[in-house]
């Protein structure tokens, strides 16, 4: 999604919510809602329309359109301004404790005067919450656990996901400047890191005045908190803290090195130069002796001086990647074009799908794949699923666009796992289908050892090829439930069930650490997006930078496959 459409898409988010908080109408924040998924899945640039073109998108009215404008001409919506004054503050940090929703939030406030998370734990151990309308003793205890898997969460940190679209929009404006030679982003965000703490962006240049300037002066910037000749320091839109160095292009291989590493990683690399009679810091790499700088221009030429291949950027964290690569057996691991084909995606057909699938399918072979798999929610999910008779019908609809598309359109489903591991439609009907993805959607809070049941149950289902998003989590909003890992990955190798790596970078699930494991446990993974929009199917990278922390190759991943291979994969778990 171009960096536009994601912050205009926050703003409606957030009208959303304080809709919500403020008691609004069901039907006006169901516009909203609708405006916000609308402006999400655009398939243009925002900033390259005028009001009336941006008012012809689908899904976008001239109501919306006249808010979209407002906000790329001023940087303000009036009535986000307006609900900003109207909503306590303390009710937006109230509904980030799961489970806690905008109406129970609302009620805590008015009720008791709750307006913060340490206002909520203190009133859950005085029992003041037993008083309230649909409050008990089982809601305390779920509030009490929730409340304390929010502060487990990284302090000061901030989702990937709110930072990289951004983050690749400074680097978009700095490299159109004619004095600067290259430019990214580094550190934890380069990494694919979850989290961040802030923004690392490494210029090459001659003129570094010149780039610190424009930095500074940039209207995405909201406050300059350090302006020096080496660094700057700012805060940008999203409220998050972006530093700038620049320098020397022969330099900037063994800057980059420097300021994407983790800490341990470049001690572990700055140890292999003093061996090898060199110093390696952000200022380049030196010949030890004669304190001469060697010309690096490229990460590549470093390694290469320190005899050393490549590591990739995700994979420098000192979990053995170093001393791998000194033995010689780090792993060729997965990269983006590797990726054969899309494993897990939703169209219109599924109530929260929000493109056609025709134009999913467009995009998907806009993209290069070979195959990809249309997995519209199935009937366990009333609200979004699709009946048999609705698989039929878009059956039909995928055998004609077939004929149209060089991409094989396979015909799946994601399947809602049920209380006991059921899952959706009979026997045979699922034969009849492609690729069928197993997730849980509801009763996220039971007991591990009773979720880990539930999925290996849905596992042992010969229908069933990929378990979906494996705990559930969404980064920054939902923490992980409770599974026996190593339980599921014993089931995953006997069935013959891969395991997803979710690539939304809102929810990267599995982990890096789970896929680490996978790996080690030679069970078969899937790199998916499931893209709910066009402009979804770009996560993939996330995935694969994921898959990359995890050491993963492409032989562990079963959509880096020809169509043929795969097909062999489903036919194993059916028999």
């Amino acid at each position: 999604m171009a960096w536009t459409n994601e912050d205009v898409a926050r703003q409606f988010a957030e009208i959303v919510t304080l809709l919500k908080l403020s008691g609004a109408d069901q039907f006006r924040v169901r516009a909203y809602e609708r405006a916000a998924g609308a402006i999400g899945a655009a398939p243009t640039d925002l900033a390259t329309l005028d009001e009336a073109g941006i008012a012809a998108l689908r899904g976008i009215g001239a109501s919306t359109a006249r808010k979209v404008s407002e906000y790329l001409t001023t940087g303000k919506i009036a009535m986000l301004e307006d609900l900003r004054g109207a909503v306590p503050a303390g009710l937006v940090e109230l509904i980030r404790v799961p489970g806690l929703g905008p109406k129970t939030a609302r009620l805590l406030y008015d009720s008791l005067g709750i307006n913060s998370v340490e206002a909520l734990r203190e009133a859950i151990e005085t029992e003041r919450l037993r008083g309230l309308p649909g409050l008990g003793v089982k809601t305390e205890a779920n509030l009490r656990d929730a409340i304390a898997r929010v502060g487990a969460k990284d302090t000061g940190r901030v989702p990937m996901a709110d930072a990289v679209a951004v983050a690749e929009e400074l680097c978009r404006r700095l490299r159109e400047l004619p004095v600067v030679e290259d430019v990214t982003y580094a550190g934890s965000l380069r990494r694919m890191r979850e989290t961040i703490g802030d923004i690392d962006i490494l210029a090459a240049s001659t003129a570094p005045a010149h780039v610190h300037d424009a930095l500074r002066s940039s209207e995405l910037v909201t406050d300059v908190l350090a302006a020096g000749d080496k660094k700057t320091s700012v805060i940008v839109r999203r409220g998050i803290q972006a530093d700038l160095r620049v320098v020397a292009p022969e330099a900037y291989g063994a800057a980059l090195i420097y300021f994407t590493g983790s800490k341990d990683h470049n001690v572990r690399i700055r140890e292999r130069a003093v061996r090898s009679g060199l110093t390696l810091n952000e200022y380049g790499l030196f010949d030890k002796e004669t304190e001469r700088r060697l010309e690096c221009r490229t990460e590549a030429e470093v390694y290469e001086q320190l005899g050393l291949p490549f590591i990739p950027p995700p994979m420098r964290e000192d979990t053995g990647e170093v001393q791998a690569a000194v033995a010689g057996n780090l792993p060729a691991v997965v990269h983006l074009e590797d990726i054969r084909g899309d494993l897990h995606g939703h169209s219109d057909w599924s109530g929260d799908g929000k493109a056609t699938l025709e134009e999913m399918v467009a995009a998907a072979a806009g993209l290069g794949y070979e195959y990809w798999a249309v997995t519209d929610h199935a009937e366990g999910l009333p609200m979004n699923g699709l009946s048999r008779q609705q698989m039929l019908q878009r059956r039909t609809a995928i055998e004609m666009l077939q004929e149209r598309y060089d991409i094989r359109i396979l015909e799946g489903a994601e399947l809602n796992i049920g209380p006991e591991g059921d899952v959706d439609y009979d026997p045979q009907f699922l034969a009849t289908l492609d690729f069928c993805v197993a997730s849980i959607h509801t009763l996220m809070t039971r007991a591990g050892a009773v979720q880990t049941r539930r999925i290996i149950t849905a596992m042992e289902n010969p229908a069933v090829h990929a378990i979906g998003h494996l705990t559930g989590r969404k980064i920054g909003g939902r923490p992980p439930y409770d599974v026996d890992l190593d339980a599921i990955l014993d089931a995953a190798k006997r069935t013959g069930t891969a395991l997803e790596v979710n690539a939304s970078p809102h929810r990267l699930d599995i982990s890096s650490d789970m896929v680490r494991r996978a790996v080690e446990a030679g069970v078969t993974l899937t790199i998916s997006c499931d893209g709910h929009s066009v402009g979804d199917l770009r996560s993939m990278r996330y995935g694969v930078g994921t898959a990359q922390r995890g050491w993963a190759t492409s032989q562990d991943v079963l959509n880096c496959r020809p169509l043929d291979g795969l097909f062999d994969f489903v036919a194993a778990k059916r028999t």
